[in-house]
C-alpha cells in the first residue's frame, strides 16, 4: 500500500517504511524464539517438553553429526540445538521413568518431536512398540 498526500501524490518514503516495518517485525519475532541456536551452551536445568522417538535400525553404524559411529546400544540422542556432549535427563511423562543420554547427533527432523533417542535409551523408559512418547527433557551436564 502506498501513502498518498492530499493532492494524490505518492509519499516517497512508503516503500522504505514498509520494508522497515517488515524487518522490525521479523526481528521481534526472532527475538521471541525460545529455542537456542545450534550448539549454543544451555544452562543446567534448562527444560523442554514434547515428543520423543527413537532411531530405526537403518542408522546403526552410520556417522552421527558429531562424527561418531551410531550405536543403538549406547545411551545417546539427537537434538536440534543442544551442544554435542550435553547430558540430558529424559523423563517419560506417562510413567515417570527416566534415562540420561548424551547428545551426539542433530535431529529429530519429524515435525513436533524434540528428541530422538537410541533404541536402548528409549527401551529403558518405554516399550519400543510405543514408537513415540511424551517426555520432559532437562539438561543435567
Amino acid at each position: 500500500m502506498h501513502m498518498q498526500n492530499s493532492a494524490g501524490a505518492r509519499h516517497p518514503f512508503s516503500p522504505m517504511l514498509n520494508g522497515f516495518v517488515i524487518a522490525l517485525f521479523c526481528l521481534i519475532l526472532a527475538a521471541c524464539s525460545s529455542t537456542p541456536k545450534s550448539g549454543t551452551p544451555v544452562s543446567i536445568g534448562h527444560t523442554e517438553s514434547g515428543v520423543a522417538s527413537f532411531y530405526g535400525n537403518e542408522f546403526q553404524s552410520r556417522k552421527t553429526s558429531n562424527g561418531e559411529i551410531f550405536d543403538q546400544g549406547k545411551l545417546t540422542a539427537a537434538h536440534r540445538t543442544l551442544p554435542f556432549g550435553t547430558k540430558v535427563r529424559v523423563v517419560n511423562a506417562q510413567n515417570g521413568k527416566s534415562v540420561i543420554v548424551r547428545v551426539n547427533d542433530r535431529g529429530p527432523f519429524a515435525k513436533g518431536r524434540i528428541i530422538d533417542l537410541s533404541a536402548s535409551a528409549f527401551k529403558s523408559i518405554a516399550s519400543l512398540n510405543a514408537g513415540v512418547i511424551n517426555v520432559k527433557i532437562e539438561v543435567v551436564q
